[in-house]
C-alpha cells in the first residue's frame, strides 16, 4: 500500500501534472496542498477517470487541501476540531484500515510576526487533536507540506538559513512535540542520500542547484512502524515545465502484515 503527499502549488495550474503522475505511480493515496481553488471548481471528474474518488477543502487562492484514494474515504473531517481557523488546511479520512490526515503546515512569514505566532499555535492545536486521534485510531499517518524542518540535515546551508522560517528552533520544538506523541519520520526509518529535499526556491536556479529544504513529511503511528517498507522523495515532477516547487514524497507499506494486524486489532474506522 503507498501513499502519498505533493504541495501542487495551484491545481489549476499543475492538473495535468498530477493525472500523469499518478498514471505513472499509481498509489493508494495521495494528499494535496495548496489547491488555491474552491470546492466548486474542483476536478472531481478528472481524478474519477483515472480511477480516484476525492475529498477537498478548498478556498480562494490560498491553502486548500484534498485526499485521492481508489478505496472509498469515510470519516471525513475538515480542519482541526476545536481549532477555530478560517484558512482550509487540514483534511482527514479513513481510507483502507487507517486514519489519514493530509496538512498544510503554517509558513509562518518570519519569527516574532504574527503570522509566525499564528503558527505555533496551530501546530498546539494539530498536536492536541492528533493526541486524541492516535487514541481513536493507532494506525495513523500524518503527512503534508510541514514548512518545518528536522534538524539541519533537511536545510542546504544550515548556516547561512539558521533561525529563518521553517529551521526555528521554536517551530523544530513544536516538530519533536507532535512527534514524541508516538509517530516516527518514515523517510528517516531509511538510510536517505545527503542534501536530499522536497522543496527547492523558483529563484537563483534552486533546484538546479540542490539549493532546498526537506519540509513535506509523512509520519506514521507506532503500528505502522514496522509495516514501513520504504519512503522517497520522486524530484521528478521538478524537472516538468511550470512545475509545484514541491516534490511528491511517497511511503509504502506492507499490506499483507498490515491485513494481518487489522483482523487481530482494534477496528479500524472512527
Amino acid at each position: 500500500m503507498k501513499l502519498a503527499t505533493w504541495n501542487i502549488n495551484s491545481l489549476t495550474v499543475r492538473l495535468p501534472q498530477v493525472v500523469d503522475w499518478l498514471n505513472a505511480n499509481p498509489v493508494d493515496v495521495l494528499a494535496l496542498q495548496e489547491l488555491k481553488m474552491t470546492d466548486d471548481r474542483f476536478p472531481f471528474e478528472a481524478f474519477h477517470q483515472i480511477g480516484y474518488s476525492a475529498h477537498c477543502f478548498g478556498q480562494k487562492t490560498y491553502n486548500g487541501v484534498a485526499l485521492l484514494s481508489r478505496s472509498p474515504a469515510t470519516g471525513v473531517i475538515m480542519n482541526i476540531p476545536g481549532f477555530a481557523d478560517d484558512m482550509a488546511r487540514v483534511i482527514s479520512a479513513n481510507v483502507e484500515g487507517l486514519r489519514v490526515i493530509g496538512a498544510y503546515f503554517p509558513n509562518g512569514q518570519e519569527p516574532g510576526s504574527d503570522k509566525f505566532e499564528y503558527k505555533m499555535s496551530w501546530l498546539k492545536g494539530l498536536r492536541d487533536w492528533v493526541r486524541t486521534e492516535l487514541v481513536k485510531n493507532p494506525r495513523l499517518v500524518l503527512m503534508g507540506d510541514f514548512n518545518i524542518t528536522f534538524d539541519d540535515a533537511d536545510v542546504w546551508d544550515p548556516v547561512g538559513l539558521k533561525d529563518t522560517i521553517h529551521c526555528t528552533d521554536d517551530e523544530r520544538y513544536q516538530l519533536r512535540a507532535l512527534v514524541s506523541l508516538g509517530l516516527h519520520d518514515a523517510f528517516r526509518l531509511f538510510a536517505q542520500p545527503a542534501k536530499s529535499y522536497s522543496w527547492w526556491d523558483y529563484r537563483d536556479f534552486g533546484f538546479r542547484r540542490n539549493r532546498g529544504l526537506r519540509i513535506d513529511h509523512i509520519l506514521v503511528s507506532d503500528v505502522l512502524k514496522p509495516l514501513v517498507k520504504g519512503c522517497l522523495i520522486d524530484k521528478t515532477p521538478r524537472k516538468n515545465e511550470r512545475p509545484s516547487d514541491h516534490a511528491p514524497v511517497i511511503v509504502e507499506l506492507l499490506q499483507a502484515e498490515f491485513l494481518n494486524l487489522a483482523r487481530d486489532g482494534v477496528a479500524t474506522d472512527a
